[in-house]
């Protein structure tokens, strides 16, 4: 992967999020929800609900709308309680897809899954088929064009920070971090004033696919489309090797 611009990739998932008209801001409201129900309306000390915020705001939902969504969570008795799922399985030629939901209805959402993956001429495996194959991770990805700090002194930033990892990329630079660790790295360097394109946890692939057959590529992107236009999808991993023109 050296060389490979991983912010190519989120610029382009985040530009399909974008023209899905508001789909990014529906993901963030149930996650501003389960974050409140989780540890409370008071992000001074509820950590998990501080990393949704900034994520809010690197994908400019207002300032109002993120109160609101706070405030419904934590004073409304009929608030819808969203559910954590996760399903794994397969794509064409053996891909490893996993997808991550917040659902009211697990049975919608299942079978919405189940839909998507065998469109694409895929299918559901069990728990674990294909996580095992993945690494999680907080990543934090800065734009070269939006940080005027030099690149040896940003590492060690981030690694004094309590960074495991940091890879500088064609356009980017990447912050890998253990999911425990991931809100107090975000916050030191949002505290340094470091502009993030974005900052999650996220499942990263330990080795990547090539798909060569165009027929596989339409299936798997059938797949892919199917799942990005569902409310109750939150994330979709896969270990794709994807092309910086993606």
């Amino acid at each position: 992967m050296s060389g490979h611009s991983k912010f190519a990739n989120i610029k382009h998932k985040k530009e399909r999020n974008d023209a899905a008209k508001g789909k990014i801001f529906t993901i963030i409201g149930r996650e501003i929800a389960i974050a409140v129900n989780e540890g409370g309306p008071d992000p001074a000390n509820n950590s998990k609900l501080r990393d949704v915020i900034a994520k809010a705001k690197s994908n400019n939902m207002p300032n109002d709308t993120i109160e609101r969504g706070i405030k419904k969570a934590a004073g409304d008795a009929d608030a819808v309680n969203y559910e954590q799922v996760t399903y794994e399985g397969y794509g064409p030629s053996g891909i490893a897809i996993i997808v991550e939901a917040l659902t009211d209805n697990r049975n919608r959402t299942s079978a919405n899954v189940r839909s998507a993956f065998s469109k694409g001429s895929g299918n559901i495996g069990t728990p674990g088929c294909v996580s095992f194959m993945f690494d999680k991770k907080g990543q934090i990805v800065i734009d070269k064009e939006e940080c005027d700090m030099d690149a040896d002194d940003l590492m060690m930033l981030a690694l004094d920070a309590g960074a495991e990892d940091f890879k500088e990329e064609e356009d980017s630079f990447e912050i890998l971090t253990d999911p425990d660790s991931f809100s107090q790295v975000r916050q030191n360097l949002e505290e340094q004033g470091i502009s993030m394109a974005s900052a999650d946890i996220t499942m990263i692939p330990q080795t990547y696919v090539t798909l060569t057959d165009e027929s596989d590529i339409k299936q798997l992107n059938r797949t892919l489309d199917l799942l990005d236009d569902d409310d109750d999808v939150q994330a979709v991993y896969t270990n794709l090797q994807e092309s910086d023109e993606d």
